[in-house]
């Protein structure tokens, strides 16, 4: 890498989180550090630079399509690190992986696609490991909140010789901010690769699907979902805390999430703890309306999960969700923020809570500081464990990462608990 003639490329930098990211990207980087901003279009790109203000004026412009393989090749091979924000991946992203994962070139991504991950584990993890590239796969809210408030909670543990994790259960307590019209089309090609594949609905229903070590993790303990309600069935739980009384609903990117999670666990050789059983949901509190409000939050994700499997569904939900490339308004966007808690048994039997939030938008303004974080992370590459092959936020940044969002004003404080 050292003969590279740029240090971090930002592909997509002209779409709506792409420009955000290039935004935080200016913003922090040094004068030193060589950043270019690739996508189809020369215009927008020059206008993006120009925006930016003096922090830019010297990034290249870079034009190449996600379909143009030898072009992406050409330009991994220029940097130490990409990102993308050019989403679905399963549609426009297999090339710049690839092409990241046979130059020895750095790669992140806000994927939040189960099938595009698994591809990536299961064609560019060798070719990761051979080539020194680190495959970084969902840096954005999908999923590095989940991902470091785990591994925070693990790490805590640990140095308290309280042993490893067991029941560990993220709540989301508040969350305002918008989902973005490039998540939402994630999740619709994958809805469509589901509904006429039946090897792509097995690693979809499968809670270890992403695990490279599938023999040796656990069974799901259930039988395969039979149809598609049952399906939806089994992704919108709702419950109740006979303890506190609160009432727990579906968290809408819970199915990726820990799938996410799990993956970290099996790359680091269980290092959060073999009997680790992690979930996800959404917080709806204690009073009257509670239980209506889980319901009500229930019955609409299946529904838009039941919509988008159907191509006529599909098309009356096309006319009201956010479009690829969409998003709020500033003040929209300033006013957003995530409030999570993880809560965790360990084998010995202690109790960790760990805070995790920023006063961001969390699928936008968040999202974007998450990304570029990452990328300032990899290409400073000081106190990284950065395993080369396919991997996660906690597996390729950890603790550096951590310490990275801290400093931009993110919470991730865990503390020992007597009681949930």
């Amino acid at each position: 890498m050292a003969e590279r003639d740029l240090d971090i490329v930002l592909y997509g930098a002209s779409g709506f989180v792409g420009a955000l990211t290039a935004a935080h990207v200016a913003a922090q980087a040094g004068p030193e550090l060589r950043v270019a901003l690739a996508g189809r279009s020369r215009e927008k790109l020059e206008a993006l630079r120009v925006e930016l203000g003096r922090a830019a004026a010297g990034w290249e412009v870079v034009t190449v399509d996600a379909s143009d393989a030898a072009g992406l090749r050409a330009l991994a091979e220029r940097t130490r690190v990409l990102a993308t924000t050019v989403g679905p991946y399963a549609v426009h992203g297999k090339h710049v992986a690839r092409a990241c994962a046979e130059a020895g070139t750095h790669y992140a991504d806000l994927t939040g696609e189960v099938l595009f991950v698994r591809w990536s584990l299961d064609e560019l993890d060798a070719l990761a490991r051979g080539s020194g590239a680190a495959i970084v796969h969902s840096c954005g809210f999908d999923s590095i909140p989940s991902d470091l408030g785990v591994l925070t909670t693990a790490h805590r543990a640990a140095a308290d010789d309280e042993g490893t994790l067991t029941d560990t259960t993220l709540l989301v307590r508040s969350l305002k901010g918008g989902i973005s019209g490039g998540t939402i089309d994630s999740g619709r090609q994958q809805a469509i690769a589901a509904r006429s594949d039946a090897a792509a609905r097995r690693v979809i229903g499968d809670p270890y699907g992403l695990s490279p070590r599938r023999s040796e993790e656990p069974s799901s303990g259930r039988a395969p979902a039979r149809g598609l309600l049952e399906r939806v069935r089994r992704s919108v739980p709702v419950d109740r805390d006979p303890a506190t009384g609160r009432w727990t609903g579906p968290f809408v990117m819970a199915s990726y999430n820990t799938r996410i999670v799990r993956l970290s666990n099996a790359i680091t050789d269980w290092s959060y703890g073999r009997g680790l059983r992690y979930r996800e949901v959404t917080d709806f509190g204690s009073g009257p309306m509670s239980p209506v409000l889980a319901g009500g939050m229930a019955i609409g994700l299946g529904g838009v999960l039941a919509g988008l499997s159907f191509a006529p569904t599909r098309a009356v939900l096309d006319r009201f969700l956010p479009k690829p490339g969409e998003g709020p308004s500033p003040q929209t966007q300033a006013a957003g923020r995530f409030r999570l808690d993880v809560r965790a048994t360990t084998t010995t039997g202690a109790r960790y809570r760990t805070r995790v939030g920023a006063d961001l938008d969390p699928g936008y303004g968040g999202t974007a500081v998450m990304l570029g974080q990452t990328v300032l992370a990899l290409a400073a590459d000081d106190g990284l464990p950065l395993r080369a092959g396919v991997g996660t936020p906690a597996t390729a940044l950890g603790d550096a990462l951590v310490e990275r969002l801290r400093a931009q004003g993110f919470t991730f404080e865990a503390e020992r608990v007597s009681a949930d």
